[in-house]
């Protein structure tokens, strides 16, 4: 099953470091959505769409190339945010049905944050994601991949 995760990383580069993970330990190609333009989807069965959250949604890069699906793809979110919530993902959930994909789950963790109030401080959540967190996405990641394949 060939797979690929297209994502955005700004900032500390928290979202980078979990794809990249991932790309070492499993056989995934990524692709960046501040540089890419249009994607050809065609030769991938499993899609990921990661992303930093920004004001409680994904990067429009990210959005933008999510809305490019072609149906019948396999396909889940990842992300990285200061502090999780729900409906994190959910917006490239959406856009994956109304394509008619397949809609595997969401994993998110937390990433360093030194966005406006937190920079006088130091920031929060330094040193994530943690490896319990990187670790924690990889045993996501094979337990979609295991779903995809059904």
């Amino acid at each position: 099953m060939k797979s690929l995760i297209v994502y955005s990383s700004k900032h500390h580069g928290n979202t980078k470091r979990l794809v990249e993970y991932l790309a070492e330990r499993q056989e995934i190609d990524l692709v960046d959505a501040e540089t890419a333009e249009d994607m050809e989807y065609g030769m991938y069965d499993l899609i990921g769409f990661a992303s930093g959250i920004d004001f409680g949604k994904f990067y429009p890069s990210v959005i933008e190339l999510a809305e490019q699906l072609p149906a019948g793809k396999k396909v889940y979110t990842l992300y990285t945010c200061a502090k999780d919530q729900q409906k994190y993902g959910l917006q490239v959930k959406e856009i994956a049905l109304m394509c008619g994909c397949r809609w595997l789950g969401k994993y998110g963790c937390k990433g360093w944050n030194t966005y406006g109030p937190w920079k006088l401080i130091g920031g929060i959540n330094k040193n994530h994601p943690s490896a319990e967190e990187l670790a924690k996405a990889e045993q996501f990641y094979l337990h979609i991949l295991q779903e995809a394949k059904i």
